[in-house]
């Protein structure tokens, strides 16, 4: 089994801790969380679960690795490239995006100014969630969110709970719709221009502003800026044809995508939420629902290791799809 690139982020303690995890499992890991003085866990299709100081999966904390001081510097040290000063905006929002796409998110004791969070000291907790690329992930979904007759991609919204999905999807959308091809439509459309608001550098996985997926030959990349900033630089610098962007929910962001939808550029993004009752709890949201702004709601469903859709037009009734709804089986 080839071992994973991710796994040069760890101390060697802990990196050799994972490497004897039982044979595929470490390939489906999805989320990594070192807690000082507490137990080693991990969570993938199998769930959350602990791991022993000898990489076996265990649900009894006092079997479990704890991760100590040691640790927990040397991750910091490693992840930071034993450069923490240079990293006073991530420290702020409490996460680190690391070559590759990966996010970690960071715990500990916050440093206020002004009433406001400076950033975060004592460092002593690490969730590391683990980007995957899986090309081809949209495939089933891409003729519904591609109008034949106008010739273009629909305003699409993609909706879940965390964890189910999201960004692996709109990573492939991006390359799809960049590249063109058979796999949006019969006959196939040729590539068009993409704009990426990627503000947790998770979706294109940049690296010194060169992206380290694959999101197509036309995309461009706006890295590590916040989404409607981003979204109103990129019409007016790029000129796409169509933006994706991850997460939206202020109200900026709202007044952003109405911004660029009235200028006729389509947006496909994503948003936290089981379903579109939940949206209607969130003001920015309920509004561009009520306006009717999206053509296609997306709804993700994650059982297993494996995530269904089901579709909704823009007065949320129900499409019946050709195909099972499978979207992609990590």
């Amino acid at each position: 089994m080839t071992n994973p690139n991710w796994l040069e982020l760890f101390p060697d303690r802990i990196k050799s801790i994972l490497l004897q995890l039982p044979e595929g499992d470490l390939g489906r890991l999805e989320e990594i969380r070192i807690r000082e003085g507490r137990p080693l866990e991990v969570n993938g299709s199998g769930g959350h679960r602990f791991v022993t100081g000898i990489g076996m999966f265990t649900l009894e904390e006092d079997k479990a690795y704890k991760p100590d001081r040691s640790d927990t510097r040397t991750f910091l040290d490693l992840i930071s490239n034993h450069s923490l000063y240079t990293l006073e905006e991530e420290l702020r929002k409490g996460f680190i995006t690391v070559p590759g796409g990966h996010r970690i998110g960071l715990s500990g004791r916050t440093v206020l100014s002004g009433g406001r969070v400076e950033h975060i000291r004592d460092i002593s907790g690490f969730n590391v969630r683990i980007a995957k690329e899986i090309q081809g992930a949209a495939n089933e979904m891409m003729p519904y969110l591609y109008d034949v007759k106008e010739k273009r991609m629909r305003h699409t919204l993609i909706l879940s709970p965390p964890q189910h999905g999201k960004t692996t999807l709109l990573r492939d959308i991006a390359r799809q719709i960049s590249r063109g091809g058979s796999l949006i439509a019969d006959p196939p459309p040729q590539g068009i221009k993409v704009g990426i608001i990627d503000e947790r550098s998770e979706i294109a996985g940049s690296l010194h502003g060169v992206p380290s997926f694959d999101v197509g030959p036309r995309t461009d990349v706006m890295d590590a800026c916040p989404k409607a900033e981003g979204m109103m630089m990129m019409i007016r610098s790029m000129s796409p044809d169509v933006l994706i962007v991850d997460e939206i929910g202020r109200e900026e962001d709202a007044e952003a995508v109405t911004e660029a939808l009235h200028a006729g550029i389509t947006v496909i993004a994503s948003a936290h939420g089981s379903g579109p009752e939940e949206l209607r709890n969130r003001p920015a949201m309920r509004r561009l629902m009520e306006e009717r702004m999206f053509e296609m709601y997306v709804i993700l469903h994650r059982s297993g290791g494996r995530t269904s859709f089901r579709l909704l037009d823009r007065q949320m009734r129900g499409l019946q799809l050709r195909m099972k709804g499978e979207a992609y089986h990590a």
